[in-house]
């Protein structure tokens, strides 16, 4: 809630400021990770003081953690609209294979988190904004049997994707066509999705499955 007696052109600098010392945040923690972006780097691209980013942010840690929950803000892949489709494992799959394609710009989220895992303090952060966001959102969605586990593995698989096709470049994901890597992640993503699938014994190989 503003102040109403805080004059509306103070109220607007200050929103336009910190957002420009989050943007600016967000694109230094994508290039050179927690422990390689400074506080002066910041805000530098923001056009202020460090000393002001430490007055709307308090810290580094607290600036970090929100620029990662910025983006989880706005998700590429778990949005409510693909996460209520009936078609979720084929939307999850057709927007991974297509953010990951060859000359794509990997997305600024995972980069932060990519660049910055080597960082004990920065990895925990980034955990507890994971498990708050992503996770807890799509356990909620999943449901079921072992749907914190589900959820789980389906966020590895997803990030995993991006680090071997995108920023690794495994030959065999890299110039794979399209629409092949589509057809095999599909249903692995559908087992995920399954509320079942997850306590359900593995049919031996021959064997009727409703015989199992």
């Amino acid at each position: 809630m503003t102040d109403p007696g805080m004059p509306a052109a103070r109220r607007r600098d200050a929103s336009a400021t910190r957002a420009a010392i989050l943007a600016s945040a967000r694109r230094a923690f994508a290039r050179a990770g927690y422990d390689g972006a400074g506080v002066r780097e910041i805000a530098a691209g923001a056009g202020v003081t460090a000393m002001m980013v430490n007055r709307y942010f308090g810290s580094k840690e607290r600036l970090f953690a929100e620029a990662i929950a910025s983006y989880m803000a706005e998700p590429e892949i778990l949005t409510r609209t693909n996460l209520e489709s009936p078609d979720f494992a084929a939307r999850i799959a057709g927007i991974l294979v297509d953010i990951t394609k060859a000359g794509a710009t990997p997305l600024d989220g995972f980069l932060i988190m990519l660049h910055s895992s080597s960082s004990e303090r920065a990895a925990e952060i980034g955990r507890e904004q994971i498990e708050r966001h992503y996770h807890r959102t799509l356990t909620e969605t999943l449901g079921g049997d072992l749907a914190g586990e589900r959820a789980g593995i389906l966020l590895a698989m997803v990030a995993g994707v991006q680090v071997m096709r995108q920023m690794i470049g495994l030959s065999a994901l890299a110039h794979a066509d399209p629409d092949d890597l589509a057809a095999i992640l599909e249903p692995l993503f559908r087992q995920l999705l399954a509320p079942g699938a997850a306590t359900d014994p593995p049919v031996p190989p021959g064997r009727d499955p409703d015989t199992r």
